[in-house]
């Protein structure tokens, strides 16, 4: 007969997980307390039992499935063929290529209309072809759906690919949905593989699934060459959706969203119910695209909770949110700089029978980009909201979180782990190394030589400081706690024949009291100063009416230490932000008009 020792070690194995996450247990000291005491009753022959450790739904801890990246191997390209035919009306598939890379998503979006996609052949093999016993090897028919994939990034001449691989068609890693990403727009085409590649040794967050493809084309349809062309390099990464969750160990029945552009606000007007006559996905998933099961009645009562000021935040995270989940995901993004996370690029999700939502990171290509966009005369955000803690502060969720100081405290401990244990500079650099000579030779080669957004001098300077950012980041973290907090500054209007101008209340986490400054010019630069005033105590200021005209307003707000900290608004030129500044006009009529940037357009 086994001992009572061997009996509990054995009943302790077979506990099972939930969904692939973690259950917090008894501490070493309670456990050995307990292990010594039935062994004891074993020996005494007092006890016939088994102890047993049963999970809760509160001890819930969202844990990826890390066996899934036992086979990556980070310097490896795999070699996709891909040949387009025009398909059918009914599946929307019959266009040419030549459609397909014409046009962007806004120009779908303008005319209502759905966007279109091709028929293919996929098939993975190596530089002399498609293999045996890979995808499609011996396909004479399509089986794949191609779209172009993105948002602001259909603008550009290279595209992204969405590969749809068809029922009964095969799998590609156990993946159906192949997202082929260029990214042009960041200079070393390999941060999105860096990121998720770092957060695949932290156990407090979710990672996916990548590899670098070099992706040839065979256009088969109208006007087609008809001949593989090559398409260059491209990085695949895993599509987060119910198969995802499924092959990470999470409930693939449950609740997932894709964070379209959403800060946590109640949007009544377009989050419903599905079963509300008013009901309208369209206007749903301008805010969050559904993925999962469609019943939002828990996350219309989370997002009430949220907005509920009578709730005191801490019961509100206490019963929907991980604080865990929520530390280590936006540490991550603190310390990587990648700012573009601030209302979009994540997915919410929620496990069917846990109340709680939990956040999986999407798209990274904005990380560690600082240096590179000063290089090439984009500004970069170094010294703006957007780094540090104040570039979550238009959430309602997160602001109203780190307000307290004990939530700032467990961020700040997760963004000390991270830098020391994940993010440190030898391991970025050893990763950085394996990337630079795997795509470089790539990037320098035709055809995406002719789209390099860097000299090759300064792809190997960028990659040289690239880990170095961190530290940056991270100081940039610190200084942004001693910041006031960026507001928004309201429309201006005509009141009693004067231009009124308000804004919002800034914040400062020690309480310091807080002056704005303000300026009124007819130029972005602010060359040509209309009206100033500093030492500002109330946000309200008035003067006389303008004549019709651009205008551009300016505030900063600084503490009694002599923090200074922007507005949110601001305009931009030719790609860059004027941080802190709201444009306007003063119509003929007298009238004031805003003038809304929307990004992408």
């Amino acid at each position: 007969m086994k001992n009572k020792l061997q009996l509990l070690a054995l009943a302790c194995a077979a506990i099972p997980l939930l969904g692939g996450c973690a259950f917090a247990g008894p501490s070493q000291t309670e456990t050995e307390e307990t292990v010594s005491e039935t062994a004891a009753d074993v020996q005494d022959g007092t006890a016939s039992y088994v102890e047993k450790v049963s999970p809760s739904v509160e001890d819930y801890r969202l844990r990826d499935n890390k066996s899934i990246y036992e086979d990556d191997d980070e310097s490896s390209v795999v070699t996709m063929y891909l040949t387009v035919r025009e398909g059918n009306s009914a599946e929307n598939t019959d266009h040419t290529w030549t459609e397909i890379n014409t046009y962007s998503k806004y120009w779908y979006e303008d005319r209502g209309i759905p966007q279109y996609a091709v028929e293919g052949i996929l098939q993975v093999g190596d530089e002399n072809g498609p293999l045996p016993d890979e995808v499609g090897y011996d396909e004479t028919v399509p089986n794949a759906i191609i779209k172009i994939r993105g948002q602001t990034s259909t603008q550009r001449t290279q595209k992204n690919y969405k590969i749809e691989l068809k029922d009964g068609k095969g799998e590609w890693r156990n993946q159906r949905t192949i997202n082929l990403n260029k990214h042009v727009g960041e200079g070393l085409r390999f941060r999105n593989k860096l990121a998720y590649d770092l957060m695949k040794e932290v156990p407090q967050m979710m990672a996916a699934r990548t590899q670098f493809v070099h992706l040839y084309v065979k256009d088969e349809t109208e006007g087609g060459s008809g001949v593989f062309e090559d398409y260059g390099l491209y990085t695949q990464v895993e599509q987060i959706n119910g198969r995802y969750l499924k092959a990470h160990g999470l409930d693939n029945n449950g609740h997932l969203y894709k964070n379209e552009f959403f800060e946590f606000h109640r949007y009544e007007d377009a989050i419903k119910l599905i079963t509300d006559p008013t009901y309208d996905l369209d206007a749903f998933e301008t805010y969050l695209e559904v993925k999962g099961d469609t019943d939002h009645s828990k996350l219309i009562e989370m997002l009430e909770d949220v907005n509920d000021y009578s709730i005191p935040i801490e019961e509100t995270v206490e019963k929907w949110f991980d604080t865990e989940n929520l530390f280590y995901w936006m540490g991550f993004q603190i310390l990587m700089g990648n700012e573009d996370t601030n209302a979009r690029n994540y997915f919410i999700y929620s496990p069917l029978n846990v109340d709680k939502f939990y956040i999986i990171s999407w798209d990274n290509d904005s990380s560690l980009t600082a240096f590179e966009d000063e290089l090439v005369g984009n500004g970069g955000f170094a010294g703006s909201w957007e780094a540090g803690i104040s570039n979550y502060w238009g959430s309602t969720l997160f602001q109203r979180m780190y307000k307290i100081r004990e939530y700032r405290d467990g961020l700040t401990q997760a963004i000390e782990t991270l830098r020391s244990e994940y993010l440190t500079e030898e391991k970025v650099s050893s990763l950085i190394e394996i990337y630079r000579n795997v795509v470089k030779p790539y990037v320098y080669s035709m055809p995406d030589i002719m789209h390099a957004r860097l000299t090759e001098d300064q792809y190997d300077l960028i990659a040289d400081n690239l880990a170095g950012e961190i530290e940056d980041n991270y100081q940039a973290y610190l200084e942004s706690l001693e910041e006031p907090m960026p507001f928004y500054i309201g429309v201006p209007s005509l009141e009693n024949g004067k231009l009124r101008i308000v804004w919002d209340p800034s914040y400062d986490f020690d309480n310091e009291s807080i002056t704005y400054q303000i300026e009124i010019a007819s130029d972005y630069m602010f060359q040509n100063i209309l009206y100033a005033q500093q030492n500002i105590r109330v946000p309200d200021i008035e003067t006389d009416p303008l004549p019709e005209g651009q205008y551009f307003i300016r505030i900063y707000a600084t503490n009694e230490s002599g923090k200074t900290q922007s507005a949110f608004d601001y305009y931009v030129v030719d790609s860059t932000k004027i941080y802190g500044t709201k444009c306007f006009y003063v119509l003929a009529d007298g009238t004031i008009a805003e003038d809304l940037y929307v990004e992408g357009e």
